[in-house]
C-alpha cells in the first residue's frame, strides 16, 4: 500500500488550461471560458446549440416555432422542450410580479418599433388600444404540451426570457461534458460555475450607463450563480423630442416611466435574473430592492434617478457578491 502511495504521489500532475469559445448568435455575440486538462467542447456543437433554440423561439428566424404560433391562423402548438421551459417559467415569474412580466406584449412592442418590422413612427392611441385587447396571459393556456391561445390575434415574445435561457442551455451542456469551471456570457446574460484553478471566483464588470455619473464602478464574484443587467440605456428610440425605451408597460400599452436607470440581478439561473430585470425595471426602486428581499434567492442592485440625483440600491444580499478592495 506505501508502494502505491509513493507510485501515485511521482506522477506528473496535468494542469488545467484555459479554453475559450466565442461568436455571433441571437443578434449579439457570445463567449465560454472554461478551465480543463484538454479542450472537451468544439464550436460547431456550440452552434448547433443556438440553432436549436432559434429554430424554436427567435422571432427573427422565418418558421420558428414561436412565429408559427404568432401566425393569426394559428389557435395552438405543440410545443418543444425548451419552449416548454420558458412558456412554464413565464407562466411563474407573471404571476409572482402581478403582471408586471408578460410575454403578450409583442403587439405593442412592435408598434413602439422595437420588433422585426423597424417601424419608425409613434402609434396613437387607437392603434395602442386595439394592441391591448391581445395583451395578457389570461388570454394564453397550456394543455399539456400544447399553447393555445383564447385571442386569434394574440402573439408572444420570448425575448425577456429566452437569452437567459440560452446561457442555461449552454451551462448545462458544458456540465454534461464534465466541465465544472467555466464562465458563459450571451448578450451581457452571463452565468459562471466553479471557479478558477487558482480558487478565485470569477470576476464580473456591473455594466454601468454613461448616466451614471460619479457612482463608483463594480466588480462582483460569481461561483455558482448568473448575473445580469437591464436598463433603459439599452435600447431606446426618439422620436422627434420624445425618448422612449424598449422596456414596455403591459398594464398600459405605453412604455415605462420608471426612475430607474438599471438593475443588475444576480439570481441562481440565467433564466430567471433575466426575466426579473424586466420585472425590477419596471418597479419604483424601493418597492424593487423589497421584492427581492421577500424573494431571498435573488439579489439586486440598482441605480436611479432620485431629485435629479444618481443615487443606488441594494437588496441585503447583494453586497456579499462586492470585489471589496
Amino acid at each position: 500500500m506505501l508502494i502505491g502511495c509513493c507510485a501515485l504521489a511521482q506522477q506528473p500532475i496535468t494542469a488545467l488550461q484555459r479554453f475559450e469559445l466565442y461568436g455571433q448568435a441571437q443578434g449579439t455575440t457570445y463567449t465560454i471560458s472554461y478551465y480543463d486538462e484538454k479542450p472537451r467542447v468544439n464550436q460547431s456543437a456550440i452552434d448547433s446549440i443556438f440553432a436549436v433554440i432559434d429554430r424554436s423561439m427567435s422571432l427573427y428566424k422565418d418558421g420558428s416555432l414561436i412565429n408559427q404560433f404568432n401566425a393569426n391562423d394559428t389557435k395552438r402548438i405543440a410545443m418543444d422542450p425548451h419552449m416548454a421551459t420558458v412558456i412554464k417559467k413565464s407562466f411563474a415569474i407573471h404571476k409572482e410580479s402581478k403582471g408586471l412580466f408578460d410575454i403578450t406584449v409583442k403587439p405593442l412592442v412592435s408598434l413602439w418599433g422595437f420588433g422585426p418590422d423597424n417601424r419608425e413612427d409613434l402609434p396613437d392611441a387607437t392603434a395602442i388600444a386595439t394592441a391591448m385587447k391581445t395583451v395578457g396571459m389570461k388570454k394564453l393556456r397550456v394543455r399539456e404540451n400544447s399553447l393555445l391561445k383564447r385571442v386569434p390575434s394574440l402573439q408572444i415574445d420570448l425575448n425577456g426570457i429566452a437569452q437567459g435561457y440560452t446561457v442555461d442551455v449552454l451551462h448545462n451542456y458544458l456540465m454534461a461534458k464534465n466541465i465544472t469551471q467555466f464562465i458563459v456570457e450571451v448578450g451581457g446574460e452571463i452565468r459562471a460555475h466553479g471557479e478558477k484553478p487558482d480558487g478565485t471566483p470569477f470576476r464580473v464588470l456591473v455594466d454601468r450607463p454613461e448616466s451614471a455619473g460619479k457612482t463608483k464602478s463594480h466588480v462582483v464574484e460569481l461561483r455558482n450563480k448568473a448575473i445580469t443587467t437591464s436598463g433603459s440605456y439599452e435600447k431606446f428610440r426618439q422620436v422627434k423630442d420624445y425618448t422612449f425605451s424598449h422596456h414596455i408597460d403591459p398594464r398600459t400599452g405605453y412604455p415605462l416611466k420608471s426612475s430607474t436607470i438599471a438593475v443588475t440581478v444576480i439570481a441562481e439561473t440565467a433564466m430567471d435574473a433575466d426575466a426579473y430585470d424586466n420585472v425590477f425595471m419596471a418597479m419604483n426602486p424601493r418597492d424593487a430592492i423589497t421584492f427581492a428581499n421577500s424573494k431571498n434567492i435573488i439579489d439586486i442592485y440598482l441605480l436611479y434617478l432620485e431629485e435629479g440625483q444618481v443615487k443606488e440600491g441594494y437588496s441585503k444580499g447583494f453586497k456579499k457578491y462586492l470585489l471589496t478592495d
